[in-house]
């Protein structure tokens, strides 16, 4: 890619690609080389960034086996080295080197010869969909196991079977990635800059929905973020195994999470279906309303559901403890569409057009995030005299002075230090770009002056 070019051209095509890429990865779960595989895609993406590879503190934490996180304990890692059925005839069925969800997740070591009837229980298939793979895993349990299609399972002889898991379940550790970009604007009243969180998992294997377009927009968001001239907020990416994941971040980072004012879960964004975003625990929070501005703007079909405790990462983050300001973008939600955890979740089920609307829609909820603030009228006394400070004169220059006029008159009036720009837009009902240039207009004359807002706004 050459500096001439346009950032934003071609950009669902190299979503879609990296998805590819991600899929094809060797074999991954919530630990383990397959992490780390991943992980080394990640950082070479980032490594070939537009126009020329920007600064990106791309870190990699390694979390010892055993260490206990919170109410869990980072389990041991698995790897995998080759993994298959050999049935009565000499023919292998269930290989792992031919897709990764024929193994069941973390299935321990295992060398054996069953009858096909002692090998049933060992065996998950999907009788409603024949042809598809299912994605089974055993995290907690210890366990072994093949998944298959439902048809290849029917077809199965009867006779003895040779079972080779060849895996390794040894004292290592828990791998994640963190980038974490610092504002380079001063907090309001000073102090430690607010941070934006935004997170993704990297546990599921050959999967392109979930969760190979969660990983490749947080990629790109990465390098949308490093290229910005300027920040108002630190951003904190996390690329981290779902649930144990989260769960270890919040243990080695409880003394930080206060400065948490935004945050982002990201997974499912690439199929067919509308947008859709699930609110923090909170409801309100800024990242909840900001959200809703950007979807409702963005022409696209999509919806708002509350928080529920039941997902993704987001139920830790929102856990009650924490109570943080987390919610999740996505697209189609887990189980509500037909090709959730199977083999049909791969790269033919992801479209360049989502995840760019995706990455479009995210980008948009962090600009608007980004710009929300809190604003006090300094002559709150009576309606300042506009035209004298020549505002009327560059309302006149527009083809709806009516509509900007409105606009700079309910910003004065509701820029009394309790609300913020999503708050009076609402109120107004006026789209967020229109508050946004009546402040300017406004702080450009000195009616305006920014402050920090009420102690622990969202």
């Amino acid at each position: 890619m050459t500096v001439s070019e346009d950032p934003a051209a071609g950009l669902g095509e190299r979503l879609h690609q990296l998805v590819g890429q991600l899929a094809a990865a060797p074999v991954r779960s919530i630990t383990g080389d397959g992490v780390r595989a991943t992980l080394d895609i990640v950082a070479k993406a980032l490594a070939e960034g537009w126009p020329a590879p920007a600064e990106i503190p791309f870190e990699i934490h390694e979390v010892p086996s055993g260490t206990p996180v919170l109410d869990w304990t980072v389990p041991k890692e698995w790897n995998v080295r080759a993994a298959y059925l050999v049935g009565p005839d000499g023919s292998r069925f269930a290989d792992v080197a031919d897709h990764p969800l024929h193994l069941l997740g973390y299935s321990v070591p295992t060398r054996t010869r069953l009858g096909l009837d002692e090998l049933r229980p060992h065996l998950f298939s999907m009788p409603d969909r024949p042809d598809w793979i299912p994605y089974r895993t055993s995290y907690w349990n210890e366990n072994w196991g093949f998944c298959l299609t439902d048809r290849a399972l029917r077809a199965l002889p009867d006779g003895e079977y040779e079972v080779v898991v060849d895996t390794t379940l040894t004292d290592g550790s828990l791998t994640y990635a963190e980038i974490v970009l610092p504002a380079t604007e001063p907090a309001p009243g000073g102090g430690e800059p607010d941070e934006f969180l935004v997170t993704t998992h990297t546990c599921h294997p050959a999967t392109a929905n979930d969760n190979g377009s969660g990983i490749a927009v947080l990629t790109e968001l990465a390098r949308h973020l490093a290229a910005l001239p300027s920040r108002r907020h630190t951003f904190r990416l996390l690329f981290i195994p779902g649930t144990i994941g989260s769960i270890t971040w919040l243990a080695r980072n409880r003394d930080m999470v206060g400065r948490i004012r935004h945050g982002l879960v990201l997974t499912g964004l690439g199929d067919r279906g509308g947008l859709t975003y699930k609110r923090s625990r909170r409801g309100d929070a800024t990242v909840d309303r900001a959200a809703a501005v950007a979807l409702a703007e963005s022409g696209q079909e999509h919806r708002l559901v509350d928080f529920s405790p039941y997902g993704y990462d987001e139920r830790q983050f929102c856990s009650p403890g924490f109570d943080l300001p987390v919610g999740r973008l996505g697209r189609g939600q887990h189980g509500e569409y037909p090709q959730y955890h199977t083999s049909a979740d791969d790269l033919s089920f992801v479209t360049p057009e989502s995840l760019a609307g995706s990455f479009a829609a995210l980008t948009r909820i962090i600009e608007i995030c980004d710009a929300n603030a809190f604003w006090r009228n300094t002559s709150p006394y009576g309606e300042p005299q506009l035209g004298r400070r020549g505002l009327y004169r560059a309302i006149g220059a527009t083809m709806n002075r009516q509509a900007v006029e409105m606009g700079l008159l309910w910003v004065l009036n509701l820029t009394d230090g309790t609300r913020d720009l999503l708050d009076i837009g609402a109120r107004a009902d006026i789209p967020f770009d229109s508050v946004l240039a009546a402040v300017d207009a406004l702080a450009g004359v000195g009616l305006l002056a920014r402050e920090a807002g009420p102690e622990g706004t969202p």
